[in-house]
Formats: C-alpha cells, sequence, structure tokens
C-alpha cells in the first residue's frame, strides 16, 4: 500500500474529473432545443482518441496500435458504449443530476445478479441490504422529482382558459419525467449489459485500459456518425438551432473539453486503483455521489427539497454499505484461498470505471 501522501491527490483528482465530467455533459445536453446528441458523442469520441493519441506520441501512455483482428473482436462492444453514452445523455437531458445520479446504483444491483448468472458470484447478505436502500433511495427520489416538478402547477387558476393551460403544463411535465425515466431505465440496462460483455471480452484479448479506451472510442466513431446523419437533421435550419450563433463557441468548446475530460476520467481511474486499492476506489465512488449530485443543486438549481436530500443520503448510505460488503467479501475469498478453499470468483465491478462513466 502507498503512503496516505501518495492516495490523497488520486482520490481528489478522481473525484474532480468524475464531478467536472457531469457538469458539463449536463451543461451540453441541457439545451432547449439541442437535439444532436449523436453529433455531440462524435465530435467526444474523435477529441478523446486525439488526446490520447497525441500523449501515447508524446511517450506519456502506451496501447495496441489498430490491428483489425482486434477491432473486430472489440466492435461489439463499442457498438453497446454508443448505447450506453448516448442513453445516459438522453437521461441528463430531461432528469436532474441527484436523480440521474442516484438511479445509477440500480446499474450496481444489474451488474452483480449478472456477475451470479455468468461468473459465479454471489450476493452477501449485507450486499442485498445495501441494494435495498439503493432501491429505496431511488424511489425516494422519484417521489421527490415528481413532487417538485408539479408543485408549480397546484395553484387553482381563476379561469377556465388558465385551468386548461395549467392541465396542459402537468401533462407535459409529466410527459417530459416519463420520458427521462424511460431513458434512465435504458441506459442501466445497456450499462449492464456492457459492462459484463466487456469484462468477458477483457478477458479473452487481455486488453488493458488503455487499449479498450482507445479501440471502445475509435470504433464507435464510424457507428455515431452513421446514425447522426440517419437519425438527425443536419439542415441548416437544425445546425442554426442546436448551435446558436451567441452561444456557439462556448457550447463546441464545452465538447471538446468533454471529450478531453474523458482521458482525465480513465487517467485518474487508473492513478486511483494503483496508489490505494479496489477497496478504497469502490468507496470513493460511493462518497463521490454526494458531491455530484450537490453539484447539480449548486451549478443547475436542481431543487433543495427534504425530499431529494433524504434520497441523496439514503443513497450515499447504501454505496458506502456496499463498497463495505465487497471489502468484506474479498476479505473472506482471500482468507478461504489461502486455506485451500478453492478457486476465488472472478472479482465483481464496482460502481466506477466502465465506460460509460467517462462521458455520462
Amino acid at each position: 500500500m502507498m503512503a496516505a501522501g501518495a492516495a490523497g491527490p488520486s482520490i481528489i483528482a478522481y473525484c474532480l474529473a468524475s464531478i467536472l465530467m457531469t457538469l458539463v455533459n449536463k451543461f451540453v445536453v441541457s439545451g432547449k432545443n439541442f437535439s444532436m446528441t449523436f453529433l455531440l458523442l462524435t465530435i467526444q469520441s474523435s477529441v478523446c482518441i486525439a488526446c490520447v493519441s497525441l500523449f501515447k506520441k508524446l511517450g506519456v501512455i502506451s496501447f495496441r496500435s489498430l490491428d483489425s483482428n482486434d477491432a473486430k473482436t472489440w466492435f461489439p462492444i463499442s457498438f453497446m458504449l454508443v448505447w450506453v453514452i448516448y442513453t445516459g445523455s438522453k437521461s441528463l437531458q430531461y432528469l436532474s443530476i441527484p436523480v440521474y445520479t442516484i438511479f445509477k446504483n440500480l446499474t450496481i444491483i444489474l451488474i452483480a445478479y449478472g456477475e451470479v448468472l455468468w461468473f459465479g458470484g454471489k450476493v452477501t447478505t449485507l450486499t442485498l441490504i445495501s441494494f435495498v436502500f439503493m432501491v429505496v433511495s431511488s424511489i425516494i427520489a422519484a417521489w421527490s422529482d415528481v413532487s417538485n416538478a408539479l408543485s408549480g402547477y397546484t395553484d387553482p387558476a381563476s379561469t377556465s382558459a388558465s385551468m386548461s393551460l395549467g392541465f396542459e403544463s402537468v401533462s407535459e411535465v409529466v410527459q417530459k419525467l416519463n420520458v427521462g425515466y424511460f431513458w434512465m431505465l435504458v441506459n442501466c440496462l445497456t450499462s449492464a449489459t456492457y459492462v459484463l460483455t466487456m469484462r468477458k471480452r477483457i478477458k479473452s484479448t487481455g486488453f488493458s485500459d488503455w487499449d479498450s479506451m482507445f479501440y471502445s472510442n475509435l470504433l464507435s466513431i464510424p457507428v455515431l456518425l452513421l446514425f447522426s446523419f440517419i437519425f438527425e437533421n443536419w439542415g441548416t435550419e437544425s445546425l442554426e438551432t442546436n448551435f446558436p450563433h451567441e452561444t456557439r463557441g462556448r457550447l463546441l468548446g464545452a465538447i471538446a473539453f468533454s471529450g478531453a475530460a474523458a482521458v482525465g476520467i480513465s487517467y485518474t481511474t487508473a492513478w486511483c486503483i494503483r496508489v490505494t486499492s479496489s477497496t478504497t476506489y469502490s468507496m470513493t465512488g460511493a462518497l463521490n455521489k454526494l458531491p455530484v449530485a450537490a453539484s447539480g443543486m449548486l451549478f443547475f438549481g436542481d431543487p433543495v427539497t427534504p425530499g431529494s436530500v433524504s434520497a441523496i443520503a439514503t443513497g450515499f448510505f447504501a454505496g458506502v454499505l456496499y463498497a463495505v460488503a465487497k471489502n468484506n467479501q474479498k476479505h473472506e475469498e482471500s482468507v478461504r484461498l489461502g486455506r485451500g478453499g478453492g478457486e476465488i470468483p472472478l472479482a465483481n465491478v464496482g460502481a466506477g470505471g466502465s465506460g460509460e462513466e467517462r462521458r455520462a
């Protein structure tokens, strides 16, 4: 174990990179008329590839050169990553950062039970209790989110025309929330599938973290660009609407910055694990949910209500409990291995470190 002085900066860097990534993406996709998410992701992936290629040329990092066989093997993973990042961006477009952050915990549950089916993992009693708290925090967050969204329309209007407008507004709010929660559900399902499938593919290819990042982003660019041309309007009017003249420079700068920040997420993740431990990293990911959720309240005016605060606190506690449960499980497995008790099951994937975290 490295000294605490070496661990501290890595933990702080990882937390700042994660918060910054979420805030930048929320800023980009929250535009009133923004609809070109595939184009956004294409730019982000291109900037990310440009950055890691430059770092490789400078000798800062190393990863495999492009190989056709590796590309064919890894392409399904890149295709899934496209949908993970896309559904995450759509979720952020309709939901607040605290609600998005809390619901991401549900992905951990899906991954854990996927590993039970695919890799012979197990769910301990303490882990199951943490899952219960994750579900409870999500229910509280959804209840608070809906209640707050509808609170502005509770005052009865004095005329029938005003009442009609009020009911239309309520309908629009509910529809928007339903769309947001739909994309959140799809994101959780695709994220879990992506992580579990990537884990199997990494084992067969022997890819390092940088190899995985390079191939995932590079192979996703043609898919993203194709989807953008098929599903998004590239007309002059649409481009002007998505990238208004008065904010165009700032918006494109934020998109480019978010692509470069994806490299930061990858580097700080590897740095944190290297100088601390996987347990410390898992705990950091759990504790990091609190400042990420709070940042949405500070910078995007997300409502601060008893419900939202309770949901964040419950989700925070669930994350800590999950990290403790994983630590206990790894310790028990180590003891069993030391006594010749058999092969250790493959370690469960924690809350962070997947490709979609880098850009959602």
